[in-house]
């Protein structure tokens, strides 16, 4: 990187060449990525509790709730009910990416970061890559509690890790869409409205329970729901048990679990680099 000195100012100047650019960006993204996973260090009761809430959420489905519903086929219902967890958990953490948004937005921060001699790109890099370091371990935490719990997959591990690739790529579409809301919503305060919305979308899906036992016009919204694809073909790769169904949504669950997140990417990352890019503007 070239520095021009002067008596009282130094400015750091852009390298020259494709290579030297690139390199430059990926060292400030990974700069701004550790500023994200420092405050996981500063503030480690707020990284648990996200760890924490979806193993909660999964035992009172499981023995509060699971006790009274039936897998058709006779299967067992905690291995129904896993992997739509996992799904809803990729879709949750969206809150979590619209309050650090918001709140660097509100703090002039992201502001100051725009007035460095740095990439452009690095601050929403940065975010992205700490978000999926974070949805990672929580899959981890999760299939632990999930196998402590009697949950078992039944596939061989390469669709074990095929599903796990599948429910990142739900993540990192559904970080994109919270990066675009929290810099569009501007207030941590307008950030609950959004978080109101996302829990019934997230709950009208098949991670609970079957499209089919839902009314028609609320089962085929519920068929066609992104997580549901996701939660199906997880289930898929697991090969645990589900209702199935013959509908087009619930026999090509594995292509719209791969179709969904890519449109969601092709609208919301444009939009939200925009976005960031006219901050101040």
């Amino acid at each position: 990187m070239t520095e021009i000195a002067g008596a009282d100012l130094t400015v750091v100047a852009r390298p020259a060449g494709a290579a030297g650019r690139i390199g430059w960006a990926l060292t400030d993204a990974w700069t701004m990525t550790r500023r994200e996973l420092a405050h996981w260090a500063r503030q480690p009761v707020q990284l648990l509790v996200g760890l924490v809430f979806p193993v909660m959420m999964l035992v009172m489905f499981a023995y509060f709730i699971g006790g009274g519903m039936e897998v058709a086929g006779g299967g067992d219902y905690k291995e129904f009910l896993f992997p739509g967890m996992l799904a809803l958990t990729m879709a949750f953490g969206l809150e979590s990416t619209m309050v650090s948004i918001t709140t660097d937005l509100n703090k002039g921060v992201l502001d100051r970061f725009r007035a460095m001699p740095m990439s452009r790109s690095a601050v929403l890099v940065g975010r992205s890559v700490a978000d999926m370091i974070e949805s990672l371990v929580s899959v981890v935490v999760l299939l632990l509690a999930g196998l402590l719990m009697g949950w078992r997959w039944h596939g061989g591990v390469g669709a074990g890790l095929a599903a796990i690739g599948l429910l990142l790529l739900l993540r990192f579409a559904m970080l994109w869409l919270g990066i675009y809301l929290g810099m569009a919503a501007g207030k941590p305060e307008l950030v609950q409205a959004v978080q109101i919305l996302v829990w019934p979308v997230g709950f009208l899906s098949n991670a609970f329970t079957s499209a089919d036992t839902m009314p028609d016009w609320l089962g085929a919204i519920a068929e066609w729901n992104p997580m549901s694809a996701t939660a199906t073909a997880v289930r898929d790769l697991f090969d645990n048990p589900g209702w199935g169904g013959d509908s087009w949504a619930a026999d090509h669950a594995g292509l719209l679990a791969i179709c969904w997140p890519l449109a969601l990417l092709a609208v919301f990352f444009p939009l939200a680099v925009r976005r960031y890019l006219r901050l101040g503007g």
